[in-house]
């Protein structure tokens, strides 16, 4: 579990590399228009909603190691191509590729966490994947921020190089070092399943309808946050990469301890106030925007970073173990790929309404974005008494208050 954990750290620190400027680089020097790259950026997204699915029958059947190392391949090659984009076209075409290796990463990789883990140490498990993953981001976008400049349009060429080469090193840490966990036991005896068996399941299905409005609103926005610092506060390459790092840092240093806090508490009330702190972050975009520029601007904006990585972190703790724990153990790979299809479908609506929202109404984005977050709060409160009372609060550690 060690190994695969720090495979992942080494490939979240390349995705941290790019994250904060791949819309930069597609609107500020390639020259697209902002609804264009939004819809560019949506599209990583909409492909994985057609390959996750078929990637979680996939692992249920061959296992989350060899899927995972596929999916580090088209991720590899995808952005790969990202230097030679210079018209729309190439640019789906990259995150298309990107987007197939997206729809199969996250049910493998999470498949792959779940099985090497027992249930009451997973929450911890995917707490630390949240750590690893925004450790490597946070150190990326530090770096990326170094790199990358506008006036210098082959900066952002290392970028996604240095990104491609970092999956190469977690495909090598992948199969050199991490074994695929014992299959579970409907798959020994090729018991089989169907994703109607997943889409029956209607408490989980509400947490999926749930989980893709958070998203969309909440984490979705992250994308487009950096292009509305530059144009719209005149926050520098660094100052972006220092934003980014902030959050991060945030979320390496909280989540392990909200987690703990977690234990043996509402998992729909941590969810509800989630939602708070996300909207109470995108609320206080706008003042950058309006009244800030420069340092000031980035401090905000900083500050801004820090409060969502606070919710991050709540929403860490409650998610995944939350989808592990209402899945049946034969069907993980199929759970798994629809909890990352909340993720994908947030990804595709909330880059592409966000995208040309911002172009109609820059500061009106924040606001939308916070109202939604809010309501879904409100939502996670109503899902709870549906749950089954052995899922609705988190598992607690021997004498941990109830």
């Amino acid at each position: 579990m060690q190994t695969l954990q720090a495979g992942g750290l080494v490939n979240a620190f390349g995705n941290g590399v790019v994250l904060p400027f791949t819309f930069i680089y597609l609107h500020n020097v390639r020259g697209f228009g902002l609804g264009a790259v939004g819809l560019v950026l949506a599209t990583n997204a909409a492909v994985s909603l057609i390959a996750g699915p078929i990637a979680g029958s996939l692992v249920d059947r061959v296992g989350g190691r060899a899927m995972l190392g596929i999916a580090l391949v088209f991720l590899t090659l995808g952005f790969l191509q990202y230097p030679f984009i210079h018209e729309h076209w190439q640019g789906f075409l990259a995150s298309a590729t990107i987007g197939i290796g997206n729809g199969v990463f996250w049910p493998a990789q999470s498949t792959l966490i779940a099985g090497l883990t027992p249930p009451e140490k997973r929450p911890v498990a995917f707490a630390m994947q949240r750590v690893m993953m925004n450790l490597g981001i946070g150190l990326g976008g530090l770096a990326g921020g170094l790199i990358a400049t506008t006036s210098r349009p082959e900066s952002f060429t290392v970028l996604f190089l240095l990104n491609a080469s970092t999956y190469v090193v977690y495909l090598s840490v992948l199969f050199f070092l991490v074994q695929e966990p014992a299959r579970a036991p409907g798959a020994r005896t090729g018991r089989p399943g169907r994703y109607a068996d997943v889409l029956r399941h209607k408490v989980f299905m509400g947490l999926i309808a749930l989980n893709t409005l958070f998203i969309a609103a909440g984490m979705a926005q992250l994308e487009i946050l950096p292009v509305y610092a530059k144009n719209e506060a005149g926050v520098t390459e660094r100052g972006i990469g220092l934003i980014f790092f902030v959050n991060t840092i945030v979320i390496v240093l909280a989540q392990l301890p909200i987690a703990k806090l977690s234990q043996g508490r509402r998992r729909m009330l941590t969810f509800a106030l989630l939602g708070v702190v996300w909207a109470a972050a995108w609320a206080l975009v706008p003042v950058s925007g309006l009244w800030l520029s420069g340092l000031s601007a980035t401090a905000m904006l900083a500050f801004a970073g820090a409060v969502f990585a606070i919710g991050e972190c709540l929403h860490g703790a409650v998610q995944a173990p939350l989808v592990s724990d209402l899945a049946d153990s034969h069907l993980m790979g199929r759970y798994m790929a629809m909890s990352a299809l909340s993720w994908q479908l947030g990804f595709t609506i909330g880059p592409a309404a966000g995208g040309f929202l911002l172009a109609f109404t820059p500061t009106g984005l924040w606001l939308v974005a916070a109202g939604l977050c809010l309501a879904a709060g409100f939502a996670s409160l109503a899902l709870e008494p549906k749950l089954p009372v052995a899922a609705r609060r988190t598992p607690a550690a021997a004498g941990a208050e109830a």
